[in-house]
């Protein structure tokens, strides 16, 4: 009694944290509740932060993050020291710090279900789109895979090479071009608009290759941050995928979708031939594990240059493979699980674009078989379930992708009979 006597704020911080995240676990049931707090409250608060960082070249959310690893260590240090200090009353000493650490953590977590979090419990792409996922087989994995090597085969000399063949884009004139990116997307789903900031370029992009993160999207600061470090040909595409995030969207698979779908409908070449490199990885991993003769008619086919970039990236990825990569991964995971995720890391997806077509047609859904945005056979990931289903399609298509498992990854609108087709696969992480 006499300890919560004199630690009486620290209890009633505590309890407010608490009565935060209460409020939020039995609000995230209620989609209408989400939506509300999305749209009046965390959103409008997002982009104030976005637009004030944006003033600033640097990323402010890695400021912030060294800020908070020097005042954890100092109040550890302070801490310690306080607790050696108090002899007698030692115990009772280190149960106050503890409860004040565990107060600031509690905040943190629960500032970020309430500016950020709410994303994975309101209106989805897929509500707000009337796309709809549906079960796929096998069959048609060979020929979008084939399809994306075609098309990347004849957009590969439309971007500028070094010496050696391989992708050769400045960053300034990648980076340039972001904040037009959507502009295609936009005209086929009007609530996407949104004013697009330029991106941050981390300082600390070594550091997140190491943890297997190409971007991170931060809604404290409103800021897309993008690890510079990476293989340049994939970079294009994973400003798009940040920047579906700053859209409000929290799921990985639609917001890989959105990366795909906004590069190669940008009318850029380089962000084009990014996205359809993204896409061609990925369906390439999951025809390997299926079908490792028709991947590799397809992989001999793709020019040099294609197969340049390919080798550089899994090279580039290979080299962090280690404990650091897979505790990451674990702790992401966790994270994600504890939004309502059940399938975590494994979340990550993409769709693959396609070409129109008069004629019914399947679509091909595939698993994570890789870590990083890596290719061909080097790749190692779960078994594939495969499934039949004839989708109908009179008139126009184009590619898109949803939430969940793997075995739901064909989409098509609800509102009209069988436009809209797509194919669901795993790719890298990214926030």
């Amino acid at each position: 009694m006499t300890f919560f006597k004199t630690h009486r704020k620290l209890h009633i911080w505590l309890l407010a944290d608490l009565m935060l995240l209460a409020a939020f676990l039995l609000a995230r049931g209620h989609r209408q509740w989400m939506n509300a707090w999305e749209r009046v409250v965390s959103a409008p608060i997002r982009r104030a932060l976005g637009s004030l960082c944006d003033r600033v070249s640097f990323s402010v959310m890695e400021v912030l993050y060294v800020l908070a690893a020097v005042l954890v260590l100092a109040y550890v240090v302070w801490s310690i020291a306080a607790v050696v200090r108090a002899r007698g009353r030692r115990k009772r000493r280190a149960c106050s710090a503890v409860l004040g650490a565990a107060c600031a953590g509690l905040s943190i977590c629960a500032a970020t279900c309430l500016l950020w979090g709410v994303c994975y419990y309101t209106d989805t792409f897929q509500d707000r789109s009337g796309v709809r996922a549906e079960e796929v087989s096998l069959s048609d994995l060979t020929a979008v895979t084939a399809w994306f090597g075609s098309n990347l085969a004849e957009t590969a000399d439309q971007v500028p090479r070094d010496e050696a063949g391989l992708f050769d884009v400045s960053l300034d004139a990648i980076f340039a071009d972001s904040t037009a990116v959507y502009e295609g997307a936009e005209e086929l789903f009007p609530f996407l608009a949104f004013e697009d900031r330029v991106p941050k370029r981390m300082f600390f992009s070594k550091i997140m290759s190491a943890m297997n993160f190409t971007g991170v999207y931060f809604a404290f600061t409103g800021e897309s941050n993008i690890n510079v470090d990476a293989p340049a040909c994939l970079i294009p595409s994973t400003i798009a995928h940040e920047l579906a995030h700053q859209r409000g969207i929290a799921s990985e698979q639609e917001c890989n979708f959105l990366a795909v779908l906004a590069s190669t409908t940008s009318g850029s070449p380089v962000y084009a031939y990014s996205g359809r490199l993204m896409g061609y990885i990925h369906l390439g991993n999951a025809l390997y594990r299926a079908d490792p003769e028709a991947w590799q008619a397809i992989r001999d086919s793709l020019p040099d240059t294609v197969r340049a970039d390919l080798a550089y990236n899994n090279a580039y990825w290979a080299s962090f493979e280690g404990a650091a990569a897979d505790a990451s991964q674990k702790f992401y995971d966790t994270i994600l699980k504890g939004y309502g995720q059940a399938d975590g890391i494994r979340s990550y997806g993409m769709i693959p674009e396609r070409p129109l077509t008069s004629t019914p047609s399947e679509t091909a859904c595939a698993r994570r078989t890789g870590r990083g945005w890596r290719n061909s056979a080097e790749s190692r990931g779960a078994s594939t379930r495969w499934k039949c289903r004839r989708i109908c399609s009179p008139a126009r298509r184009w590619p898109g992708t949803g939430p969940g498992p793997c075995t739901t990854a064909c989409w098509r609108r609800s509102c009209c009979p069988g436009l809209w087709t797509g194919c669901c696969i795993w790719t890298r992480t990214s926030w």
